[in-house]
């Protein structure tokens, strides 16, 4: 088998890649565009906070901040300013090496695709700003399914489309929620942030 630092097992038949903190660097700028979105309500919106909240779709996002820190924002208008933010600083946007060396040298010898819990239109946009658009035919993304990971929907969908059984499929992830989802769903996973490391902006 192909030679990657992060070592794929000759088992595996499928790949399934998150996306944000997985293919590409986007963690500080989703970070930043999070904490000018909520600051006008009055959160302070820490990296522990960030963090703790990984994984969560957008709007649902905003339904939990409201839970826990009982305001009254709409989802659907402070997700979208947070959209707008973080599409501001996209275009700064670098691959993660170690995932993005995998992705290259198994393209075209094992089945890939992207699981995310962002938005299809801002995916596809992510992939091309750090060049692996062509990489992949198959993206799922949060627009696509009901249940959100750390539901197993996102990559069971993925491996469905691969026409890969879930327990062949190999899932690289960053976030808690979507090791959890992988597990879910009878995956093995490669925890990436083992392999760079992700610097929060000021």
């Amino acid at each position: 088998m192909t030679k990657t630092q992060i070592e794929i097992p000759s088992t595996i038949k499928g790949l399934i890649f998150d996306l944000d903190g997985t293919i590409a660097d986007t963690m500080p700028a989703h970070f930043i565009a999070w904490r000018n979105a909520v600051e006008p309500y009055g959160i302070d919106f820490t990296v522990e906070l960030f963090n703790k909240l990984a994984g969560i779709p957008l709007y649902k996002t905003i339904e939990k901040l409201n839970e826990m820190f009982n305001t009254n924002m709409n989802p659907q208008e402070v997700g979208d300013r947070k959209e707008t933010e973080f599409v501001k600083t996209l275009e700064q946007t670098k691959p993660i090496e170690p995932v993005v060396e995998v992705i290259k040298a198994y393209h075209g010898k094992l089945p890939m695709s992207v699981g995310t819990g962002g938005i299809d239109r801002i995916a596809w946009r992510t992939l091309q700003i750090v060049g692996l658009d062509k990489y992949f035919d198959i993206l799922v993304a949060s627009d696509h399914i009901s249940n959100s990971k750390p539901h197993p929907e996102t990559f069971l969908k993925c491996a469905e489309q691969m026409g890969v059984a879930p327990e062949d499929c190999l899932v690289f992830e960053d976030g808690v929620l979507g090791i959890q989802a992988a597990e879910a769903g009878g995956m093995s996973y490669v925890d990436v942030t083992k392999y760079y490391e992700v610097t929060m902006g000021k």
